[in-house]
């Protein structure tokens, strides 16, 4: 559970860190999600209630989705911007 939670804690400060370059916050939200799997499936091989043993599946797809809008999100902001600097961008204008 240290190394999940030590792994949790570090991408969360890399997310408060790097938080103007949008490359290193969608890599250490994914650092996220992969230590919140960790933790979920030692949960559930810990306990005997079956139907827990879904959750680990079911952050796996989150993950996945959250991947796949953050890499569109990156591809689109970098062709019409041509950077990926979150602190330039003023997206809330039209």
């Amino acid at each position: 559970y240290y190394t999940s939670i030590q792994a949790f804690t570090i991408s969360l400060l890399g997310i408060l860190t790097y938080r103007s370059h949008l490359v290193a916050s969608l890599l250490c939200l994914e650092g996220i999600m992969i230590s919140l799997f960790i933790i979920a499936a030692l949960i559930a091989s810990n306990t005997h209630f079956p139907l827990i043993n879904i959750i680990p599946i079911i952050l796996l797809v989150f993950a996945a989705c959250e991947t796949a809008v953050g890499l569109a999100l990156l591809i689109s902001i970098s062709n019409t911007y041509g950077l990926d600097y979150v602190h330039n961008l003023n997206l809330l204008q039209c």
